[in-house]
């Protein structure tokens, strides 16, 4: 989950909840006396408290003297959303309901979807491409696949500015053979 913080005047800024350790996860628990599973689910409801420690315990990755009581947004100011790797799970589970009741069609659930999705979606023209794909089907979406935008999942090719598939020989710079793969929240 993606927790969408703005301030008040402010531009919004986007919290993922998944990026947490072990270590400051712990310190949400703590601080607002809930399991991390309830954590979870209240992410799910806009539960304000796990919004909230979400938000503080990342923030303080950059100020570390922040304290809880310090960080009291409004109670408009926060929302949360689903990140990439949930609406695409959410998208599966509803066109997977096709293959068990044959009442419902493809074409019905990504109304529904396009409907509803969007708009719970940290990222909604993802939301939409990912339920279009789906309508589409394999042959079509992989006609249309020279006019798809890059994602930053496609590890297949070198990026753009690499001339060669040759790793760098520079200590002071980790390249994609080297650094971590980093999980994407669009």
């Amino acid at each position: 989950m993606i927790v969408v913080y703005t301030p008040e005047g402010g531009e919004p800024e986007h919290y993922d909840a998944n990026s947490l350790k072990v270590s400051e996860a712990a310190i949400v628990q703590r601080t607002i006396d809930m399991k991390w599973q309830q954590i979870k689910e209240g992410l799910e409801q806009d539960d304000l408290d796990a919004m909230r420690g979400i938000v503080w315990v990342i923030k303080k990755r950059s100020q570390p003297a922040l304290r809880f009581g310090e960080f009291d947004p409004g109670v408009d100011e926060m929302t949360s959303r689903m990140d990439a790797k949930e609406v695409a799970a959410y998208v599966d589970s509803a066109f997977a309901a096709c293959e068990r009741d044959e009442d419902l069609t493809p074409d019905t659930v990504a109304e529904i979807l396009t409907d509803r999705l969007p708009s719970i979606a940290a990222d909604p023209d993802h939301a939409r491409r990912l339920i279009e794909a789906r309508v589409k089907g394999p042959k079509e979406t992989a006609e249309a696949g020279d006019r798809q935008p890059e994602t930053a999942d496609d590890t297949s090719s070198p990026s753009q500015t690499s001339s060669s598939l040759e790793p760098s020989t520079s200590d002071s710079s980790p390249t994609s053979f080297t650094a971590p793969l980093l999980s994407s929240t669009s």
